[in-house]
């Protein structure tokens, strides 16, 4: 966490969970000037329940709080775009958008209008000041979501503090036993906020059937699905087709086909083509660049070469084939520990 002389405002994005409410008391004991927000994002209980919890942490630490009722700009900017995306028969990420136009996007500005010098979160990732800002993995790799956070620019890390990104999930336990939080015993956080069940019980409440084939590699046909956007690549359940396993290879929208396969070898490609680059320096790096690559959260970043297109997209060429490479996910680009950008698979 950076040191600071003079008292400092920040306002810390309080979720009612652990690692936001060890952030708050970790800025409280540094003697920062502290402000808790909750972000009402939906009209779901489980939201009533974490703003009383946050609310009760801010009154145990005797920091100031306040709500922000976002829910209007999240249904537009996040759950709207969500659906949009598997309308298009791609794979989104929500938190990452969640992440730049919500967090450190609209929550940004509130903090910077209530006059803060920092906005703070919990998230596992961390800041370091070497010339430019530089955003690092959290010191937990199990917990790390430096993943979510590529859209950053300098602007906006010369105003985040991370303060849980430099500890483990159970030093961070042991923090909050040792601030006496009130929210201990509470479970982690699902990674899909706004879903209770799964996505495709989500999606059914906007998304109309549109039955199609489902075909083989060789084009034969083979069944019916019930609408492209309730598969995503690499799929093995809810095919639901005799004579399997299968895996979800591909989608052909003009024609409205699920490609499938049986070989599990198939679902390995060595290139993508990704879109809405991001440079945390704020400076494109020299191409070709040799760099590790993360195609989705809980994949191993895997050694790639990435060179330009003409067109403002990038080609990555993995050294070893990746598994499931799926259009709307992030590829994010690291050099060890550091993430340099990253961008949408396309």
């Amino acid at each position: 966490m950076r040191e600071t002389k003079n008292k400092k405002r920040v306002i810390v994005a309080m979720s009612g969970g652990i690692d936001s409410s060890v952030a708050a008391a970790l800025l409280k004991e540094a003697d920062f000037d502290v402000i808790g927000v909750f972000m009402k994002l939906d009209k779901l209980k489980s939201s009533n329940e974490e703003e009383k919890r946050a609310r009760t942490v801010a009154k145990k630490l005797a920091i100031s709080f306040q709500i922000l009722d976002l829910r209007k700009e999240f249904k537009e900017k996040v759950i709207k775009y969500f659906i949009e995306e598997h309308k298009k028969g791609r794979t989104p990420n929500p938190c990452v958008i969640c992440n730049k136009k919500i967090k450190f996007g609209l929550l940004y500005k509130k903090a910077m209008s209530l006059g803060a010098d920092y906005i703070a979160t919990g998230h596992y990732a961390r800041i370091k000041i070497n010339k430019a800002f530089k955003l690092l993995k959290g010191k937990d790799e199990n917990k790390d979501q430096s993943y979510f956070l590529w859209q950053l620019d300098q602007k906006a890390l010369k105003r985040i503090l991370f303060p849980v990104g430099g500890y483990t999930k159970n030093e961070v336990k042991n923090l909050a036993k040792e601030f006496k939080s009130p929210v201990l015993n509470i479970p982690e956080s699902q990674e899909i906020c706004f879903i209770q069940t799964t996505v495709s019980n989500f999606l059914k409440k906007y998304l109309k059937r549109k039955i199609g084939k489902i075909i083989d590699v060789k084009g034969k046909i083979i069944g019916e699905h019930q609408g492209l956007w309730a598969y995503t690549i690499g799929q093995r359940k809810g095919i639901k087709l005799a004579g399997g396993p299968f895996y979800v290879l591909g989608k052909n929208l003009k024609k409205n086909l699920l490609i499938v396969t049986k070989k599990e070898k198939d679902l390995y490609k060595k290139e993508l083509v990704a879109e809405d680059i991001n440079w945390i320096s704020g400076k494109p790096p020299k191409f070709p660049l040799k760099i590790k690559a993360k195609i989705r959260y809980r994949h191993k970043p895997a050694l790639a070469t990435i060179s330009k297109q003409n067109n403002g997209k990038i080609k990555v060429i993995f050294s070893k084939p990746q598994r499931a490479i799926t259009s709307g996910q992030s590829v994010v680009f690291y050099r060890n520990k550091e993430l340099v950008g990253g961008g949408v698979i396309c």
